[in-house]
C-alpha cells in the first residue's frame, strides 16, 4: 500500500487522549456512513465503555474547540470539519487491503478496456469502473506518454492545406493541419509519407524529429526541396514532442454525485462541483499535484482552490510507463464524506494495474 499524505495535524492534535479520539471517531465514522450530525446521546451508546452523554457533551465541546467538528445550522448534533476529516485520515485511518471481489473486478474491467487496443479505451473503462466501484466520478488525466508511431500519412485537404495523420502503436490517432505551397504536387505527399513510414515505426515523435533534423541539416534526406520542407513543417506541427500533446481529460460517473441528496445545499454543492468538473484546466492542474508523491494524494474541501465551493474531496495516484515516468493520474472524486478506508486501497491498485499494462 503507498503512503498517503503525509500528516499535518497540529501537536495539540496529536496528543488527544482515548477518550476523545474515540468520541471523535465515532463521530467521523457516523458522518462517513450517514452525513447526518450525530448527537451525544447516540455517541454514548456506540462507545465500548459507558460514558454518560453529559460526559461526551463535554469531549464533543474540547473538540469543537480544537476545529475537528461543528454544529450544522441549529442542530443539536455535529458533524466534523475538513481539518476533522484531515486529521482523521493522517493520523487515524487504517488502509486495509482491497477486497478480492473488488481487486478481480477492477482486473476484469481493465482488461474488457484492452479489448479496445487502446490506451484511451483502457483509461476509459478504468475511469467508469472506479466511479462504480466508489459512488462518485471517476478521472484520469494522461497525455503525456511518449508513444511509439506505427504509421504517418500525409493528405491533402485544400490546395494550401494538407493533414497530418499520427498513428500510434497502441491505436490512438492525432491529427494536424498544416499549410502547404498552392500546387504542390500530390507525389511530394505521398513521398514524404512513404519517406517518414520508413523510419517512424517503433520510434517517438520526438525521436523521429531528432532523426529528421539531422538529416534535413546534413543534406543527407535524399529529397526534393518541397518534400523535404513538407516533412519539416508536418513534424514541426506537434511542437518539438508527443509530451506537448494537450492532455486528455476522462470523467465517468457524474450523474453518481446526484444520489442520495439530502437538502437543497446538498444540490447546490452538486450544481458546484459539475462546474468545477467543466473547468478541465483546473481539474487537470489538480491531479497533476498528485504528481508530486508516489504514492495517493486525498484532497479534501477548501485545501484546495477548485473545491473550496463545492465542499468535495478527491483521491488520487499516478502511473507510470516501462520507464518509470509519470504518464497519468487518476481518482475519484465525491463528498468529504467519501469511504476514504476503501477508496484509497482502490485507487491505489488501479493505478498499479494501469502501470504494469503499461509496462507490457
Amino acid at each position: 500500500m503507498s503512503a498517503v499524505t503525509p500528516p499535518i495535524a497540529p501537536t495539540e492534535l496529536a496528543q488527544l487522549n482515548e477518550r476523545s479520539r474515540e468520541i471523535f471517531r465515532q463521530i467521523v465514522d457516523s458522518y462517513l456512513a450517514t452525513g447526518e450530525p450525530v448527537g451525544s446521546r447516540n455517541i454514548s451508546r456506540l462507545l465500548p465503555t459507558s460514558l454518560s452523554p453529559a460526559s461526551v457533551r463535554n469531549v464533543m465541546q474540547d473538540l469543537e474547540m480544537l476545529g475537528l467538528i461543528q454544529a450544522p445550522h441549529t442542530s443539536a448534533g455535529r458533524v466534523p470539519t475538513e481539518m476533522g476529516l484531515r486529521f482523521f485520515v493522517d493520523a487515524m485511518l487504517e488502509f486495509g487491503d482491497l477486497a478480492a471481489q473488488d481487486r478481480a473486478q477492477i482486473d476484469a474491467q481493465i482488461r474488457a478496456g484492452m479489448s479496445s487496443k487502446s490506451l484511451e479505451g483502457v483509461l476509459t473503462e478504468a475511469s467508469a469502473m472506479l466511479s462504480g466501484l466508489s459512488r462518485g466520478a471517476g478521472v484520469v488525466v494522461t497525455g503525456k506518454r511518449d508513444q511509439r508511431l506505427k504509421h504517418i500519412e500525409f493528405v491533402r485537404l485544400e490546395p494550401h492545406q494538407a493533414l497530418v495523420v499520427l498513428v500510434s502503436e497502441d491505436g490512438s490517432v492525432e491529427n494536424r493541419i498544416i499549410t502547404v505551397p498552392v500546387g504542390l504536387p500530390t507525389s511530394a505527399l505521398v513521398e514524404a509519407s512513404n519517406y517518414l513510414n520508413a523510419r517512424a515505426r517503433g520510434r517517438t515523435l520526438a525521436e523521429l524529429q531528432q532523426e529528421m533534423r539531422r538529416a534535413l541539416d546534413m543534406g543527407r534526406a535524399e529529397l526534393d526541396d518541397l518534400t523535404a520542407r513538407l516533412i519539416a513543417t508536418g513534424l514541426a506541427s506537434w511542437g518539438g514532442s508527443a509530451s506537448d500533446m494537450p492532455q486528455q481529460l476522462i470523467v465517468r460517473g457524474q450523474a453518481n454525485l446526484l444520489e442520495d441528496l439530502r437538502a437543497t445545499e446538498d444540490l447546490e454543492r452538486i450544481r458546484l462541483l459539475f462546474a468545477d468538473i467543466e473547468a478541465k484546466k483546473d481539474l487537470i492542474d489538480l491531479l497533476g499535484r498528485a504528481e508530486a508523491g508516489d504514492g495517493v494524494r486525498i484532497f479534501i474541501g477548501s485545501e484546495n482552490k477548485l473545491f473550496s465551493l463545492s465542499g468535495s474531496s478527491m483521491i488520487a495516484a499516478p502511473f507510470r510507463d516501462a520507464s518509470q515516468k509519470i504518464v497519468g493520474v487518476l481518482g475519484v472524486i465525491g463528498p468529504t464524506r467519501l469511504n476514504y478506508a476503501r477508496v484509497v486501497p482502490m485507487v491505489d491498485y488501479t493505478a498499479k494495474v494501469i502501470g504494469k499494462l503499461l509496462n507490457g
